[in-house]
């Protein structure tokens, strides 16, 4: 096909050309220099809606976040402040920081913050641990893969209070089947319930059946993600199996077990439920002895049997600070092992 050139457009091209002289035309196909046609109501509707409509889209969960998280948090801090008793609301005296020296004068407040560290301890790390290795098995290829995996969220999705009670069955002192076990044994019936040691043991139980599945979960997603290269190379080196898990999974698996280690002791922090439910008629208090009591407990007990709302705000807000605590240290550890 052939194309003709009329004299206009030669003389048009001509004057448009750069290299000739001409006004370069702009991005918008409008030659430099040239005034700008009146911006119509579309075109400022149109830059005014490219700009709020980022801040549109995502005021909801900021609306949501400032309603049920962010005042609740400083109404909280503000009654902590306060004398506040649950059945009278409207009085409110200022006690500056007396709740919290109240607080710090405690032994019930140390004995329950000692129970949450020790049940964090012996909860969390034989749960990982387990975690760990059952993520190992299932990185295999077995038979029936997705059946394994469900069963291991299965713990995870049973609802807390039926958990407990199957444990409060299972751990009791008359009759349950632990003890039943414990006695071919040759050792006597363990009162779980009123133990000092065993109570901790039973509740770190529970913990453990929920939540080590879960982890599992996570470190086996994790671990399907390492480069299968570096087990091949570690293969020709002559590794073994155990070798390679120590020496090629676990150092790939540094900061999801950090992730882990960070979300369960915050979780250890905020245990109630399994404690509570655990401990029938005398759960808020934690056993006769607050053998068992969490800070989660001894907040419930201020709060809504005892009715002193300040001192549990208190409570609240000290909880909130060692969680920013354990936050700082996990931001350590993370730039630390960035750094290697």
């Amino acid at each position: 096909m052939s194309h003709t050139t009329t004299p206009e457009t030669s003389a048009h091209a001509e004057t448009a050309s750069p290299a000739k002289g001409g006004a370069a035309p702009a991005a918008s196909g409008r030659p430099r220099g040239a005034p700008k046609p009146p911006s119509s109501w579309r075109s400022r509707l149109y830059r005014w809606d490219m700009k709020a409509s980022p801040y549109a889209f995502i005021a909801p969960f900021f609306l949501f976040f400032g309603a049920f998280g962010l005042f609740p948090l400083i109404y909280t801090g503000w009654s902590s402040l306060h004398s506040v008793q649950l059945a009278n609301l409207d009085s409110q005296t200022w006690v500056g920081l007396d709740n919290y020296t109240n607080l710090i004068q405690s032994d019930f407040f140390w004995t329950a913050l000692k129970n949450t560290f020790l049940i964090g301890v012996i909860s969390t790390v034989p749960q990982l641990l387990m975690a760990i290795g059952i993520a190992h098995l299932l990185n295999y290829k077995l038979r029936g893969s997705v059946f394994w995996r469900v069963t291991m969220l299965a713990p995870y999705a049973t609802s807390v209070a039926a958990a407990t009670l199957v444990f409060t069955l299972l751990y009791s002192w008359d009759g349950g089947a632990i003890n039943w076990l414990l006695h071919f044994a040759g050792i006597d019936p363990v009162n779980w319930r009123e133990s000092m040691w065993g109570s901790k043991f039973a509740v770190s139980s529970i913990v453990i059946w929920r939540w080590t599945g879960y982890n599992a979960l996570i470190y086996l997603a994790a671990m399907q993600a390492v480069p299968a290269d570096l087990y091949e190379s570690a293969a020709i080196d002559g590794a073994s199996r155990w070798e390679q898990f120590r020496h090629v999974t676990i150092p790939m698996l540094r900061p999801t077990i950090l992730f882990t280690v960070v979300v369960s002791t915050i979780g250890a922090t905020q245990l109630f439920g399994e404690p509570l439910l655990f401990g029938g008629n005398s759960g808020s208090k934690g056993g006769a002895d607050h053998q068992f009591q969490t800070l989660g407990l001894y907040m419930y007990d201020q709060g809504w049997v005892i009715g002193n709302l300040g001192k549990a705000s208190a409570i609240a807000w000290t909880m909130f600070l060692i969680l920013l605590i354990i936050a700082a240290i996990n931001m350590l550890v993370a730039r630390r092992l960035r750094k290697d």
